[in-house]
């Protein structure tokens, strides 16, 4: 007899069901994005200071950025952050 690896609905299905999903996937990528801009920096060896310099914004606006739990980031500073990363900024709709 074969087991159910799973019962009931997926998570994704169980965030729709309650109205969660959009919220959800905001902020995951939110994080995501935090998480690749501060590896990028690394590798780079940008400090905090030398990053906001480098986006010509405030070292407070750098943190807002890397915070992954503040989503009120724009695509202006988006767009700043892969410019001084060396990296281009792509966004979709899905």
């Amino acid at each position: 007899m074969t087991k159910k690896k799973h019962h009931g609905s997926s998570f994704e299905a169980f965030l729709s069901d309650d109205g969660l999903l959009e919220d959800a996937t905001l902020s995951a990528t939110k994080k995501v994005i935090a998480a690749q801009i501060a590896d990028a920096m690394k590798r780079k060896g940008l400090t905090k200071t030398a990053m906001a310099a480098e986006m010509e914004t405030t070292r407070a606006q750098l943190d807002r950025l890397l915070d992954p739990n503040n989503d009120s980031v724009t695509l202006g500073t988006l767009k700043r952050a892969a410019r001084a990363l060396g990296k281009t900024l792509r966004l979709e709709l899905a």
